[in-house]
């Protein structure tokens, strides 16, 4: 299975690519898109479709995870993202992908043990769980980390089934 995880934002976007084959997790690639930041909301939005759409056509994933949407203090940066999670969402949808959606918190936790993880602390640990030469930027550090909650979560809920089989 491969996954694309999603870190959605208007002025950064991560992204990451896993593959788990059996038990075995494995990093493909990561990355940050970040559209001119002095170009109007819909023509970073059209920015941020175009490259995924590019990197879905290069990876192929057959999931997706992204980061579900948490309340923030600046309504205004609350609707920006808003929008760039549409405009991720509608093009997951448009290439059939299945999309699972997972809060932060959640996220640190599955990769730290720890809700309430810094973002220097998910950096470190999803460098260290996927054995990465360096850390990753932050917004690809928490793409690849909402990818790897996807596959354990995954894991998790097939061995969860299978037990009730039995």
């Amino acid at each position: 299975m491969r996954v694309i995880g999603i870190d959605p934002g208007t002025r950064h976007l991560g992204w990451g690519v896993l593959d788990q084959t059996g038990t075995k997790i494995t990093h493909v690639a990561h990355g940050v898109v970040s559209p001119d930041e002095h170009l109007p909301l819909a023509d970073r939005l059209v920015h941020l479709d175009e490259a995924l759409e590019h990197l879905l056509d290069k990876f192929r994933p057959d999931a997706a995870a992204v980061e579900a949407i948490f309340f923030a203090k600046d309504a205004q940066a609350a609707a920006k993202l808003g929008h760039a999670r549409g405009v991720i969402l509608l093009r997951l949808a448009r290439a059939r992908l299945p999309i699972h959606e997972y809060p932060p918190a959640r996220v640190k936790r599955a990769v730290t043990g720890k809700g309430a993880a810094t973002k220097d602390q998910v950096a470190l640990l999803i460098t260290a769980l996927l054995r990465l030469g360096t850390p990753p930027k932050h917004d690809a550090a928490d793409a690849l980390a909402n990818a790897f909650t996807h596959l354990a979560m995954s894991k998790f809920t097939a061995a969860l089934a299978a037990s009730r089989r039995s």
